[in-house]
């Protein structure tokens, strides 16, 4: 496949958005060595890619966009993209930081969700929402397309379904691991349940957890189970 045609201020952007996601993991792991933070390293053009995602979004006129993911890259993602500060990230790595307080949450740091008016560099603004996933498991997939389904609804979107847009990430095991991954691209068509179209973005990790590719499935792409709608 040819190289897409990139301008100057495009690669300036992809530029920007790996060093700041990038130097966001530095400063953590000198800082906070002893913490959990589930980081992106390795993964680090996630967050370019999302950039892209919601810029195209917003020039097609999307209002919101609803995502959802695990544990790993959530602190970089809360910070670069859905622009929660940094005084507010860090603040929840201090050990006098309560997570029961009044703005507590009452969980931890990389469990949460945030909600944010994101403007981008084209000068549009796009609602963005993460929802919350205090598991390991992907059953976050699924809320977040009835929400994205509930906003489509309030939009009065019923029909085209193109005001609200879901993401789900995904690590590679994941995807092909987890049968409710596969419950959910099987109602993805169904008139109950479909919400116009998914992103699924898959970060892949190489390992699940403890277990490599070729023990982990039978297939030989994680995403081959999308096959069964096409």
């Amino acid at each position: 496949n040819a190289s897409p045609s990139l301008s100057r201020d495009d690669k300036f952007a992809i530029f920007d958005g790996l060093l700041k996601s990038e130097t966001f993991e530095r400063f953590l792991a000198k800082r906070y060595p002893g913490d959990k933070r589930f980081s992106l390293e390795g993964g680090e053009a996630l967050i370019p890619l999302i950039d892209k995602i919601l810029e195209t979004a917003a020039d097609l006129s999307v209002k919101d966009v609803v995502i959802g993911m695990p544990h790993r890259g959530r602190l970089n993602v809360l910070n670069t993209i859905m622009g929660k500060s940094y005084e507010q990230i860090f603040t929840e790595f201090e050990e006098s930081f309560e997570a029961s307080f009044a703005d507590g949450g009452g969980d931890v740091k990389y469990h949460r969700g945030f909600s944010s008016q994101r403007t981008l560099r084209t000068g549009k603004s796009i609602q963005l929402a993460l929802a919350s996933n205090p598991s390991h498991l992907e059953s976050v997939g699924a809320v977040v397309l009835g929400r994205a389904r509930a906003k489509q609804r309030l939009n009065n979107d019923i029909v085209e379904r193109r005001s609200v847009v879901p993401i789900l990430i995904h690590g590679d095991a994941a995807v092909i691991g987890q049968g409710v991954v596969a419950e959910t691209l099987n109602m993805s068509q169904l008139e109950g349940y479909r919400v116009g179209g998914t992103l699924h973005l898959v970060v892949n990790n190489l390992i699940g957890f403890t277990t490599l590719p070729e023990d982990g499935r039978s297939n030989y792409y994680c995403t081959d189970m999308a096959m069964m709608i096409d």
